[in-house]
């Protein structure tokens, strides 16, 4: 595959807060990626970075092989939606979108007004009038429309509700299958969109802790849950990254995948295996990384 995207030991620090650290990653051309983390974890900083609305500290990184910075070839090519995006106090929706239609060469204006039907929006009232919900479409539908050939979104679908949320996964995905772009979803939201995508890069407190096809993370952790002894004797010189019990009875997430004969194992003992969740991998595997890194603050002190 085609790197149209190139990060090499970036880092970015605002005075004493190391924001991103050291962080190497390669973005793939026609490729849907999820940015997943927490809040505050240095997603937002890096996309900032990558479309150059923010400057890095050190590192070096590259989009369709050049630097962002000052660079109207590669910026016309990418398309930035962010949460709470800003516009001028008299700006309309119809106002941004004949903005969108000038600077983006793969506008398509009849998909464009598709998506401005779905959502039902006023197109003549003035944004900073909008409701939440509806300012985040107007982000969305260029976004959408805009068919850059990467295209950020930062949560800018978080004032959207759970039907409106299902209305734009559904409209990306189809017009991804026809037009295919680069397309780089940040959001906390990750069982939602973990159908969505292709690619996942998870950061966590400003360092990359995953970097995989979704399918292969898929299978990277099972639960195991039964009697603590028996669960304790299964899990023995496995990697475990989350662990739970009441009383006699112990729920633990290993990391690996269970081979046939693990399986047999599980069921002879009479323990209970279950698939972990793309978001619950994610969330012990931040919380597990947290645990190690406050363990090593502590034995250095």
């Amino acid at each position: 595959m085609t790197a149209v995207i190139e990060v090499r030991n970036l880092t970015k620090r605002y005075r004493n807060t190391l924001a991103v650290e050291d962080v190497s990653f390669s973005i793939e051309k026609d490729t849907i990626y999820g940015l997943l983390g927490r809040n505050g974890a240095g997603k937002t900083t890096v996309m900032s970075i990558l479309t150059a609305q923010n400057f890095a500290t050190s590192g070096d990184v590259r989009v369709f092989g050049e630097r962002p910075y000052e660079n109207a070839r590669v910026l016309s090519r990418m398309c930035f939606v962010r949460e709470g995006q800003r516009y001028p106090d008299d700006a309309t929706p119809r106002h941004a979108f004949r903005i969108a239609r000038l600077f983006f060469p793969n506008w398509d204006q009849t998909l464009a007004e598709r998506l401005i039907d779905d959502f039902q929006l006023p197109l003549k009232t003035r944004i900073k009038k909008l409701s939440r919900g509806q300012l985040s479409a107007v982000g969305v539908v260029i976004g959408i429309a805009s068919r850059a050939e990467i295209t950020f979104f930062d949560e800018p679908y978080l004032g959207l509700d759970a039907v409106a949320r299902q209305v734009f996964y559904d409209r990306l995905l189809e017009d991804y299958t026809e037009h295919p772009r680069t397309v780089i979803l940040s959001s906390h939201l990750i069982d939602e969109v973990a159908n969505l995508i292709e690619k996942v890069l998870v950061i966590d407190r400003g360092r990359i802790v995953m970097d995989e096809d979704t399918d292969a993370v898929r299978d990277r952790a099972a639960n195991i849950v039964g009697d603590a002894a028996a669960v304790d004797a299964f899990v023995a010189g496995r990697e475990v990254i989350h662990r739970e019990g009441l009383g006699r009875v112990a729920s633990v997430t290993v990391l690996g995948a269970l081979t046939s004969d693990d399986r047999a194992r599980l069921a002879a003992a009479g323990l209970d295996v279950a698939s972990v969740s793309l978001q619950q991998l994610i969330v012990r595997t931040t919380q597990n990384a947290a645990s190690i890194d406050a363990d090593r603050e502590g034995a250095l002190r």
